[in-house]
Order: structure tokens, then sequence, then C-alpha cells
């Protein structure tokens, strides 16, 4: 407990000491002001030195002053004698504690003093020294230095103090202005100074003892406020340049005066009053605002478009005393259209002749005093009245201004000798702030007479006239006069179109008369119009032209007609086929359809037609048909009755897709038809002939080529009948020795590897080597052992499409020769050919009967010559069983061994 309470008193102890003090204002002070004080001046401003001054409320006893924030300032502009003005100011804290403090006023004309303050400023002991600001007036005059006021302190010293100041004003811009006398603190002002360009400035004041130098109390900010002057005049911002309408209202705004003044705000030194020295008769000015409005409602542009005012703007609100300037303001009156175009003519004569084309014939100028190039004075023309068949158009010249008067159409004397045209003019804009109307002035234009060609009495004549209509038939006339003496005497006609040749015009009378038949269906006919044109020619050969346009009536000249004549009835299964049979009319109702179908007796009954529609009926079958070509005869009427009989060919077939799939043609061929028929024929004819030629394997003299080195090839002989002698250099010669060396063989440039020295029989004058191994080719094993031929494999066997076509012989080892020694690709090519054609002509021997190839097979002899050196040339008359299977003389057949294939016949054994 006891600790407790100690604690209690503790707080309140501590609570005690830092209890903030109360604020005293001082007893009185005195303030040097203008002789005005203007409103809003601060008379002084109360320093709160850690005082509780937030719950301090201060009053005045003078209602033109307030005392709020610590500052005491003027509300409104107070004037201050001689005598000065007092007032007093009392302050009241939150516990009702109250002070006062006396304000003396006093007026400053020659220098700047103030008393000292009351030792009960506001102020707590821990801070000992305080001042309010200080005031001088800008720009004061000599003599200097002045004294201001003093700087002092309440700080209790042993020993005498000294003052010292420091910052704006003593050792910073502006330098050297202030000073403080040392020993005594007065402070000192030493030249004029500008409060437009230092409205204040703010120093440090410190205090120290004499001997000792210690500063007895703290740095001391001090606020010198400079005074403001009425120096500087009011000066206008922007260039005073305005625009408003012509003839608006009075009261209208204009625009606004902008000005400014340097000296202080919210003072009569810049309170600016504006007024006009000048134009006061058509503008005023709000003396407050500087707001230019008109006061009439008369603005003319036509007659004055600038209008120049003076404009004074004074401070001091206008005061006798106030500085002032002036400007001229420029205001511009914008147009409106109330000026209507006029014309500078009342009235305008012209003439043109007649018959003239496109052209300018007038240009009309107008006068308008509305600005120019805008709406207001841009000029549109119409033509009122006057044109009432459009001869006549207005434009408008952009640059001039003027109305164009254009002529558009040709103008006809023997109609018209004088056209009044009554031509307007206005403006693109409406017109606004007038009472006038727009403008029209009368145009005269006479119309001059030519001597012109004859005139139609009409430019285009109407006649209806029936096709068929007989020859020399009088249709009407078409005549033409003269346009100054309204006579047809002495004028010719003539036709200039007439297509199909079918009227004739007679030249004296303008008389029509038809020439030709007239056909409705005509290509020239377009809708059963005709058309005609004509020319007159004067006596002085003036020509006029016109137009006869001919109405052509049907008549009923025409029958239906079948336009498809072949029909095509497709079978189906189940049911009988139908055609559609449909038919034309070149006449117009109700010479046409529709059309009347019937079947033309008497008819077989194969046959049932039922209508369709106006134009078509269904050809039906009454029973099922053979496939063939059938003809059926109907007749076709139109709607009065007129048609024919007309045949039509109808085909029963098998059909796809709406057509027959095999169709033969009725129709007989000419020669040219035949001729492209057996072409085909005869080029297979003489192919045939060609490869019989080539190919024949009959006994015959056939003329070769005497080659030097026979190898592989067939040389001519003459004879080739048994016996024959076969020309030495068919024989091969063979090396001594075993040389299997490809395309080396002696004698020939194609020498295969089995090609060796070994025993030969004789065979057509080539020798048939062993190849060592045992191995022959079947027909030779087969053939020339039993020397006779076996179709199935000399045709289609081994020889035919086994080793012989694809084997040793084509593509085996008889297909690859030597790159060395077979250069020719020609004799490459042909050898193969050759080979093609002997395998077809194998298999041809094999399929067909005996009888079809006897000239093909071998033959005996029974004399096969003496003294040949090659031998005998008959196939198998010497051959060596042992030798069968050797095929070496392939390699030296060339390219004819269908030659020797055909001197190769079947030889009965020798008993």
């Amino acid at each position: 407990m006891a600790a407790a309470c100690a604690l209690n008193i503790c707080t309140v102890f501590i609570a005690l000491l830092y209890q903030v003090e109360p604020c005293y204002l001082p007893v009185s002070i005195q303030v040097p002001v203008p002789e005005t004080v203007p409103a809003g001046y601060v008379i002084s401003q109360v320093e709160f030195d850690d005082c509780d001054a937030a719950s301090l409320r201060l009053s005045s006893s003078d209602p033109n002053f307030a005392a709020r924030g610590g500052r005491i300032e003027a509300l409104t502009a107070v004037e201050v004698t001689a005598a000065g003005r007092t007032f007093s100011v009392r302050a009241r804290d939150a516990e009702g504690r109250n002070s006062e403090m006396s304000v003396v006023l006093v007026a400053n004309v020659v220098g700047i003093t103030r008393a000292p303050l009351s030792k009960g400023h506001l102020r707590r002991f821990k801070r000992r020294w305080g001042l309010p600001p200080f005031h001088i007036i800008e720009n004061d005059t000599p003599p200097f230095p002045k004294n201001i006021d003093l700087i002092g302190t309440n700080a209790n010293s042993t020993f005498s103090k000294y003052y010292t100041i420091s910052g704006p004003g003593v050792t910073q811009r502006p330098v050297g202005m202030l000073s403080v006398v040392r020993d005594t603190g007065m402070l000192r002002v030493h030249r004029g100074i500008d409060r437009e360009e230092f409205p204040e400035v703010v120093f440090e004041a410190r205090v120290f003892e004499q001997f000792t130098n210690k500063e007895i109390d703290l740095p001391l900010s001090v606020t010198v406020i400079i005074d403001d002057l009425n120096d500087n005049k009011p000066e206008f911002t922007g260039p005073q340049r305005f625009s408003v309408l012509e003839q608006s209202k009075a009261g209208t705004m204009v625009g606004m005066v902008g000005a400014t003044d340097r000296d202080q705000e919210k003072t009569p030194h810049t309170k600016i009053k504006y007024s006009l020295l000048s134009g006061t008769g058509m503008f005023t000015i709000n003396p407050e605002t500087g707001v230019i409005s008109t006061t009439t409602d008369q603005l003319d542009r036509e007659v004055k478009d600038t209008h120049l005012v003076t404009v004074q703007i004074k401070d001091m609100d206008g005061a006798a005393d106030g500085l002032s300037n002036t400007a001229t303001a420029t205001i511009t009156l914008g147009d409106i259209n109330d000026n209507p175009p006029s014309f500078t003519k009342t009235s305008y004569d012209v003439s043109i002749e007649e018959n003239q084309g496109e052209r300018l014939v007038l240009r009309i100028p107008v006068e308008d005093k509305d600005l120019k190039n805008t709406p207001n004075w841009n000029s549109q023309f119409v033509i009122i009245n006057g044109d009432e068949n459009g001869n006549f158009r207005m434009e408008r010249d952009p640059k001039s201004n003027e109305g164009l008067l254009y002529l558009t159409k040709p103008l006809d004397y023997e109609k018209t000798k004088k056209v009044i045209l009554n031509i307007g003019a206005r403006n693109e804009a409406e017109l606004n702030g007038t009472k006038a109307v727009w403008a029209s002035i009368p145009v005269s234009i006479g119309v001059g007479d030519v001597d012109e060609g004859p005139e139609f009495q009409a430019p285009t004549v109407y006649f209806t006239v029936k096709e068929n209509t007989p020859n020399g038939t009088e249709i009407g006339s078409y005549t033409a006069l003269d346009p100054e003496t309204k006579s047809g005497a002495g004028i010719k006609y003539y036709k200039t179109s007439d297509p199909a040749s079918w009227i004739k015009v007679d030249m004296n009378s303008g008389k029509l008369r038809v020439a030709n038949t007239i056909d409705r269906e005509s290509s020239f006919v377009q809708d059963g119009i005709y058309n005609i044109t004509m020319k007159a020619v004067d006596a002085s050969s003036k020509t006029g032209t016109g137009t006869v346009v001919i109405n052509v009536k049907d008549v009923n000249d025409e029958v239906p007609e079948l336009p498809s004549r072949e029909l095509v009835v497709c079978e189906k299964e189940g049911t009988l086929g139908s055609t559609l049979v449909t038919a034309t009319d070149k006449d117009q109702p109700p010479y046409g359809a529709p059309f009347s179908f019937k079947l033309v007796e008497p008819h077989d009954g194969k046959w049932a037609l039922n209508k369709l529609n106006d134009t078509a009926a269904m050809l039906e079958q009454t029973r099922d048909l053979p496939r063939e070509m059938y003809e059926v005869s109907l007749e076709v009427n139109d709607l009065q009755g007129s048609g024919r009989v007309q045949t039509v060919h109808v085909r029963v077939c098998h059909c796809w897709n709406g057509a027959c799939t095999t169709r033969q043609s009725t129709m007989s061929m000419g020669p040219l038809g035949i001729l492209a028929l057996l072409l085909p024929l005869i080029l297979l004819l003489l192919l045939c002939l060609c490869l019989g030629f080539f190919c024949v394997t009959k006994r015959g003299k056939l003329d070769m080529d005497n080659i030097e080195d026979s190898g592989g090839v067939l040389l001519k002989s003459n004879i080739e009948y048994p016996g024959d002698e076969v020309d030495s250099n068919l024989i091969i010669g063979h090396p001594a020795g075993n040389e299997q060396e490809m395309g080396s063989v002696k004698g020939g440039p194609l020498s295969p590897s089995w090609v060796a020295n070994r025993s030969a029989s004789t065979i057509g004058g080539f020798s048939i080597k062993d190849n060592g191994m045992g191995q022959f080719p079947g027909f030779v094993k087969n053939t020339f052992s039993q020397q006779q031929y076996d179709s199935s494999q000399f045709g289609t066997g081994q020889f035919g499409t086994g080793q012989f076509s694809t084997g040793q012989f084509g593509t085996g080892q008889f297909g690859q020769f030597s790159e060395g020694n077979y250069d020719s690709s020609a004799l490459h090519h042909t050898w193969l050919t050759n080979g093609l054609y002997l395998q077809q002509k194998l298999a041809y021997m094999e399929s067909e009967a005996e009888g079809d190839y006897a000239e093909d097979v071998l033959h005996s002899y029974g004399f096969e010559g003496q003294g040949s050196p090659p031998g005998s040339v008959h196939c198998c008359s010497d051959a060596d069983p042992r030798d069968l299977e050797n095929l070496d003389f392939l390699n030296t057949l060339g390219p004819k061994f269908k030659t020797l294939a055909g001197v190769c016949k079947e030889v009965p054994a020798k008993k």
C-alpha cells in the first residue's frame, strides 16, 4: 500500500513539473503602419513560445481587425491619422485566465520606429526572447541608414551583452541591406528594396556576453516584411482582339480584357478598374471584370467591319491617385447573310440561231456585299420559268460569281421564235437579319431562222401489216414538209434502212407498198416489230429523216413441227417403255399451242399416243417389242387444226443413263464414210505384204550385201536349192587352241565363250560345236539328232520361249556381247528384232495345223551338192549326235537368220 501511494505522489509531482505554463500577452505594442492600412494587412505576429497556444482564444475590440492564428491583421481598409489608432486584443485560455494587450497603430511617414514590447509577451522562461515581424516600406527614400527597432532579450547576464545578425539581407541577398548596432541591438536599414523582388527578409539574430563571448540565449529568427507601395502600373495580358457577329443584339459579349498588377495581391494596389475611353456608343466594358459587350444591334459589317476602342485599366480601384495604363482593342464584325445577290442590269436581250448545239449564251454578273468566297457570297442561279422544254441550264463561274446561261438542246424557229426566261439568284446560305428577298431578272432570247431541210410530219409513224400480205399492197404513206414554207412540193423520199427489203417507197408521194413477202417469224422481226428509216430531200438537197415502225400481225402460216425425229425407248424389266414427243410452232396464239397428237391410220397397234400437255405427248409401247428401229407416223395439229403427218424413228434398246448401250446407225454412208472404213483394212493389208516380203520362208532369190567380214550374218548365194553352192566366207574359222575369249572369234564380231575348238557338224554351212559339257539347247538335241521338228519344243519349248528366247539365245549367252567388238547398236537391235519374230513364228507353227505351214517344214532333197567347201546346207544331213548340244553356231548368225531357216527343210532318213 505504501509503495502504491509513493508511486501516485511521484506521478503527480512529475505531472506538475511538466504542466504547460499559461501564455500571457504583453501589456501593449506599438506598430508603425501605412496611412491607409489595406484589407489583409498583417499588423503583428504573436509568437507562442512553448505555450499551450492550442487552447488560447484571441479577440479584438475593433471589428476592423482580427486576431487569429497568432496574427493580428486588418479585415478592411483602415485610415490611420497622425494621432494614431488604438485597440485592444484579449486572450483567454482553457482555464479561463484572461490577459489583454493594447495595440497602438502609428502612421509611418518618414521612417519606421517600433516601441519595445512589454515583458509580458507570450513566453515561458525557457525561451527568453522573441520578436514580432518588423515592417519597412519598399523603395524607401534617403537619407540612410534608418533605424527600424531594437532586438532585445530578457536573459540575465553578469556581463553586458552584444548582438550579431546573419543571413538574407545581411550576408546573403540582398547583401548589406540590414545591420545591427552591436551593443544596443538596434536594427537598421541601409537602402531601399523592391517588394516585388523580396517580399520579406528573414535573418538570424544572436546575443553574447561581452567578456566571455558566451551565447546567453537561443538564436532568434527575425522577419522583416517589406510593406508594399503602389509603384507598379497594371499591365494588359495578350493582344486585345475580339470579334462579334454583325447585327448582334445589345448586350452580346464581345470579349474580356486581360490585365495584371505586380503589386501586393488583395490590396488596393492591385484592385483594377476597367473603362472605355472611346467606342462607347457601340460597346461597353464591365469596370470590375473587363468584359466588353455591345450596346446596340445596328452593327453592320458592310458599313464598317472593324472597330477600334481604347481601354483604360487603373489600380487603387480607379482612385485619382491610382496608376493606369491604356491599350487599343480591335473588334472585328463577323458576317451574316444579310445581303442577297443583286443583278447589275434589269434585263437582258440575246439572240441565237436555230438548230445550234450546246453552247454558252450569256454571262450574268451579280453583286453581293457579304464576305467574299463564303456561303453568304457564293451565288446559285436557277431558271424560275420559261424553259418548259428544257433547252437551257444555269451554272456559276466560281471565280467571278457570275451566272452562266447555256443552251443544251437546239431551238426550232418554226416552233418558237422567242424564249423569255426568268432567272433567279440566291446564296448558298439562307438570308439572316434582313427583310430582303431573292432577286430575279428576265432574259429574252430571240431565235434566228435558218434554211432547213424537210421535216416529216411525225418523227415516227406506225403501221400494222399482216404477214404474207401480197406484194404491191399499199400500207400507208409517210410525207414531209418544208419547215419554212409548210409545203411538201418538190420533196423526194428514199429508204435508208430496210433490212429484209420488204417495203418499196414511192419517191414522189412517200407511199409505202409491200415489195416482198413479210414473214413474222423472220429474224428481222423482234417482238412483232419491223423498222425501216426514210429520208426526205428537198430541191436544195437538204434532208430530213424519220422512222417507220411496222407491227407485223401474225397469221396461221406455220404448222407444228417435231424438233427431234429420232427417239429412244429404254427397255424396263416388267414394264412397257415410252418416250416423250414434243412439238413447236412459230406462230403466236391463237395459231399455235395447244397441239393435238394422233397416230396415223392405219397403224400396226404396237404403239399408243397419250397427250401429256399443250405441246407434248407420250408415245408408249402396247406390247413387248424386240430391240430394233421402228418408224411411227404421227399427225400433229395446232389450235386451228392446221398440221401435217410426220414420221419419227423410235429405237427400242437397253439403256444406260438414258442412252442406248449399243447403237446401230440407220444412216447410209457416202463414199467418204466407206473410204474411212476401208482405210484401216488397206493399211493392214499393206503391213502384211511388207511383213510377208521380209519374213517369207519360201525359196527365192534374195539380194544380200557382200560383207567382207561375214561372221554372224548370211551372205548372198547364187542358188538356194538342194546342193546349192555356199560361199566359203560363211565358214567360220576356229583357232587351233582352246580359246574362249568373248568377241575374239576369228571371222566375225560375235564370239561367245562357249565357241571353242570342238568337233563340228555342218548345218547350213555353219559349224555346231560342243561346249565340252555335253549340254545342247533342246531344239538342237531333239530336232537335229532326229532330223525332224518337234513342234512342242521348237515352237514354245526350249527354243521358242526357253533357252533360245530368254536363256542362252535371248538374254543369256546370246544376249550378252563383248563391248569391245560389238560397237553397232543397230546390229544389236536387228538381232533382237529377228529373234522376237522367230519366237512368234515358232509359236504360230505349233498352234496351226500341219498343212498350214507345209511350206515352212523341212523337205528332203536327193542331191545336196558337191564341191561345196562348207558342205551341204541341209539342216541335218551330217549332224553328229555328239554335237547336238552345241549351239556355238548361233553366235555367228546375223539378222538374216530367217533366210537360213527358210532353206532348212526336213529330210527323211536315208534307208
